[in-house]
């Protein structure tokens, strides 16, 4: 197995540096898609402990709002899958493709439909990888409107002290395109 750099004492000395070059606790990683840019996701690396030593963490913050639709849409898609067998799934689509406008209606009318029902309810969570190729992975779903700088200050200052408090509380979300 080939060593987890982000475990590596020079890698993480550097990456102090770019935080204190930047002001911050932690620094972003630029990501090629510009899903960042939403405010409702932030890929990030910051220094910390695990287990008495120095780490990198690799970290994505996702909104739990984003996390909620993303898991109703799957559910809506496994749905139609059974429905209509010759739909595709979005990431699967080529440009051209021409979606069975049948299709697509019946997967607007099911997401609309666990979202009034409130059949899919998520909870603030963490999940760590050990195993991730760069230091120890973390993907980190928050109650929180919108992502930014203060957000994910706090959370770093909250994850390195001890002190970070997950919202164990059922939330459900509604899309906001009403018409």
């Amino acid at each position: 197995m080939s060593k987890n750099l982000g475990f590596d004492k020079t890698e993480i000395e550097q990456l102090k540096q770019e935080c204190k070059a930047e002001g911050n606790n932690y620094v972003i990683v630029e990501d090629e898609d510009g899903m960042g840019d939403s405010g409702e996701f932030a890929h990030f690396q910051f220094v910390g402990k695990h287990e008495g030593q120095e780490v990198i963490y690799d970290a994505v913050l996702t909104t739990l709002r984003l996390y909620h639709n993303s898991i109703v849409f799957e559910e809506a898609e496994k749905k139609i899958k059974k429905l209509y067998p010759n739909y595709v799934d979005i990431e699967k689509r080529k440009p051209n493709y021409q979606p069975d406008e049948e299709a697509e209606m019946m997967m607007e009318e099911l997401i609309e439909e666990m979202e009034e029902e409130e059949t899919i309810k998520v909870s603030e969570f963490i999940e760590v990888d050990k195993d991730f190729e760069y230091g120890i992975g973390l993907d980190i779903y928050l109650n929180v409107e919108e992502i930014d700088s203060k957000i994910i200050t706090k959370f770093v200052n909250d994850f390195n002290a001890g002190t970070l408090q997950l919202d164990k509380t059922l939330y459900s979300f509604k899309s906001e395109e009403e018409e």
